[in-house]
């Protein structure tokens, strides 16, 4: 929590680029999508418009304050926030900037709204205001996401909870396969494109897995390993490796823990991806270029990865220039959201005169 809530110069700074980064990317508005010539003389074509009004319901990260503004005014959308109580005055004081930056530029100050009560009331109301709101998005825990999911009344991304494997193939490079998980896991623990468990392939288990826990136990990550796990690692490592519970698969952590399985096939592994996955980012490591290709084609989720860190997953790494948030879901948005994904379209139709015998 401490992490998610902190504003260094650093994050501040990294905040500040990805929003110069969203003023430099091409204007979507008006951008006509496809034309046609139809064959009484009509002309149609898609043009790309603005949502309207985006409500963002988040928690304890403060530059999501920044982000979502950015994208919303960069694709012609008017934003209602409502951070967490948490960080109730570090919005306030990103809000006050955002206002005097459009002040500055001569652009009203009603094109972000603020909810500085946080009172769980207003929730509650602001879930309802379906003839205001045009599309909400939570960003925060599997409990928000889920009462927003039940109780929005207008259309609402609800995904972003991140349950993410990174399965290491039998044909993996074992050395590629610790720096992978070691990033999937250490950089950032507590975002939602973490690593939460790691899957490896038996045959490479006795002489990968130590290499692999070795580099995450160094940096404090506590391993929740499974029976066959437990075996490889050894009686020496009780320190930092426990039996998992059944409710350790399935889990996202959001900390510097991570589950632990070994599987007998590559089967095994995309059978356990299917059931405890949450559709965010899933990950292989391997030198089977038919496994990976099976990886790609069969495992559902937003973004698939071979040979890298499910930390990726970011709208500014993506090339969006930030995020409103991960979408799980299918319908509408999925992965990162970024300006195409704040806007619909309309159909436009141009004609000489025609009328529909």
């Amino acid at each position: 929590m401490l992490d998610r809530l902190l504003l260094t110069s650093d994050r501040l700074n990294g905040t500040a680029d990805e929003i110069q980064r969203v003023a430099e990317l091409p204007d979507p508005i008006g951008e006509v999508i496809e034309t046609s010539s139809l064959p009484n003389g009509l002309t149609t074509s898609r043009r790309r418009v603005p949502l309207g009004v985006v409500g963002s319901i988040y928690e304890s990260r403060p530059n999501v304050t920044i982000d979502i503004f950015g994208l919303c005014l960069k694709s012609g959308n008017a934003c209602i926030l409502r951070g967490g109580k948490e960080t109730i005055r570090s919005n306030t004081a990103l809000v006050t900037v955002l206002r005097k930056a459009l002040t500055k530029a001569g652009v009203t100050t009603d094109v972000v709204q603020f909810v500085d009560n946080p009172d769980r009331v207003l929730v509650d109301a602001m879930l309802k205001m379906d003839g205001y709101i045009d599309l909400l998005v939570p960003r925060g825990g599997a409990s928000l996401v889920k009462f927003v999911a039940e109780n929005a009344t207008m259309p609402a991304v609800t995904g972003g909870i991140g349950v993410c494997h990174t399965y290491v193939d039998r044909s993996a490079d074992l050395e590629m396969a610790a720096e992978i998980v070691h990033n999937a896991k250490v950089r950032r623990p507590s975002i939602c494109n973490a690593l939460d468990t790691l899957l490896i392939h038996s045959e490479v288990a006795v002489n990968g897995l130590p290499i692999i826990a070795k580099a995450l136990s160094a940096s404090g990550v506590e391993l929740r390993c499974d029976n066959r796990a437990l075996s490889i690692l050894g009686p020496h490592s009780s320190e930092v490796a426990i039996p998992a519970n059944e409710d350790d698969w399935g889990r996202e952590f959001l900390s510097l823990t991570a589950a632990v399985k070994v599987v007998d096939s590559f089967n095994d592994a995309l059978e356990h991806i299917e059931t405890y996955g949450s559709g965010h980012s899933e990950a292989i490591v391997t030198e089977d270029k038919s496994a990976a290709t099976r990886f790609l084609d069969e495992v559902d989720a937003a973004a698939v990865y071979v040979n890298a860190s499910t930390q990726f997953t970011d709208g500014g790494q993506f090339g969006l220039g930030a995020e409103v948030g991960i979408s799980t879901q299918k319908f509408h948005a999925r992965g990162p959201m970024g300006l195409k994904e704040l806007t619909s379209y309309k159909w436009v139709v141009v004609g000489k005169g025609q009328v529909r015998p």
